[in-house]
């Protein structure tokens, strides 16, 4: 039987035990517990109207936690709570947990998440206030002016909550002016939210809601989901005027490549002096190759994270449940109208971009072919002047073979004939003239054959070297 007594767990090397006290032999992967947990990082709060929200998304870059962080830390110390743990990236707490009004939920809320590229402040506060004036007096008011105005990064978001109960939306003039005003009822007619996507005289947005019958939970998640909502398309924007800065840059690489092309398919052409016309446009080419790979890679980032943000936005404008109110735009359409073409335009421009690379690539095979085939054709004609003038300097080698052979004969015969009278003065019975006469073939012969084996033997060692 297989023993179920031992199976506990071994974290950092140090036996986990249960409430049993039995010992742990199953070693644990040291990512488990912080992936176990991540799925609960970012917990919506339980609020019960009324509550006013002050939320804040805060530009401070990927390598701006310790900055962040210390600046969290100290709000802490002038509240005198508990610091968040090292590395953490959420934190929340109760600032200012003196009753205020007839609420029990405290006085003041923070909620900090750290996020890749920004950090979000949240601030909950919990006291009574007037419907006829909800923003009157915010969350923000309790929070010191010297710790907001040394917070590190840049400010991208600035909103401003009222969560109420029984408040009159028929004519919300004195919350939004004379703003277009986009409201739905959310949580499948549970409440209504309400926001004009302005700016207004405070520099924050404005989002009211009535909670009616909306449970606490649901209060914090579609609190939650409508500041996520304006961050994150805040955020994702941060693309558009980069795409539109790109539109010029990549009309004129467009041209450019066109006009390469066009040079391409023209045989007529003239040739430049000295150098092949294909080098001059595979050089062109390259330029534009070179200028399109630096515009993707400055703004790939930009564009990734602005389609990772887009699917944020529409995810949080699902999760609302909307349903219309009489006379109303809702949320979801408000996106489909005034935030979805600026991402299309974001998505086009990167599609070009790409496309541009793509038509650069083909271009500069094409080019690349022509250029290889034309070194080839002047290998070609390279190799066949080679050829040429191998076979002048054989027919030349051969030409210069016979005159040595018929030179070296001429001084061999010419020692064999002084030989001979030599041998007739000496008393020989020699005819040294019929002896010459019949030495000249054999002396023909003999060095001829000499000559091809020397040939032979030098040609036999360089194959042999080779």
């Amino acid at each position: 039987m297989i023993d179920l007594v031992a199976t506990e767990i071994v974290r950092d090397g140090v036996p986990a035990r249960d409430g049993t006290g039995r010992r742990a032999i199953l070693r644990e992967h040291p990512l488990r517990l912080a992936l176990a947990n991540e799925v609960h990082a970012r917990p919506y709060e339980i609020l019960e109207a009324p509550v006013r929200v002050t939320h804040l998304a805060i530009m401070a870059g990927e390598h701006g936690y310790d900055a962040e962080r210390a600046h969290l830390l100290d709000l802490c110390d002038r509240f005198g709570v508990s610091p968040p743990e090292p590395e953490a990236i959420y934190y929340a707490a109760t600032l200012w947990p003196e009753q205020v009004g007839s609420t029990t939920n405290g006085g003041l809320r923070l909620r900090w998440e750290r996020h890749t590229e920004f950090c979000t402040y949240t601030f909950y506060r919990f006291d009574a206030f007037g419907h006829s004036d909800p923003f009157g007096g915010t969350a923000l008011d309790l929070v010191p002016d010297e710790w907001l105005a040394d917070m590190p990064g840049e400010m991208m978001v600035a909103l401003h909550a009222a969560i109420c109960e029984g408040a009159d939306t028929h004519d919300l003039t004195h919350i939004f002016g004379d703003h277009l005003v986009v409201g739905s009822s959310i949580a499948e007619g549970a409440g209504t939210a309400w926001s004009d996507f302005r700016l207004h005289n405070d520099g924050f947005g404005r989002i009211l809601i009535n909670a009616d019958s909306l449970t606490r939970g649901q209060i914090g998640r579609m609190v939650q989901r409508l500041l996520e909502l304006e961050t994150y398309r805040m955020m994702a924007l941060l693309a558009f005027p980069i795409a539109r800065s790109m539109g010029p840059k990549l009309s004129r690489l467009e041209r450019e490549v066109a006009t390469i092309i066009g040079a391409m398919a023209d045989s007529e052409r003239e040739r430049v002096v000295g150098r092949d016309p294909e080098r001059l446009l595979l050089d062109r080419l390259i330029d534009v190759a070179a200028e399109t790979e630096q515009l993707v890679a400055d703004n790939s980032y930009r564009f990734g994270a602005a389609k990772a943000y887009q699917a944020l936005v529409n995810r949080c404008v699902q999760e609302m449940r909307e349903e219309r109110l009489p006379g109303s735009q809702t949320f979801r359409e408000f996106m489909d109208r005034r935030f979805a073409p600026a991402m299309r335009t974001c998505e086009a421009m990167a599609e070009r971009a790409d496309a541009l690379g793509r038509r650069v690539a083909r271009a500069s095979d094409m080019l690349r072919t022509r250029v290889d085939i034309s070194l080839e054709e002047n290998n070609r004609d390279l190799l066949h002047s080679m050829n040429r003038r191998a076979d002048a300097q054989l027919r030349l080698q051969e030409t210069v073979e016979g005159l040595s052979v018929v030179a070296i004969s001429y001084y061999l015969w010419s020692l064999i004939a002084y030989l001979l009278k030599g041998a007739k003065a000496a008393g020989l019975p020699v005819n040294p003239d019929i002896a010459a006469l019949v030495a000249v073939p054999l002396v023909l012969g003999m060095v001829f054959i000499g000559v091809k084996r020397l040939k032979a033997a030098l040609v036999g060692d360089e194959h042999g070297g080779h």
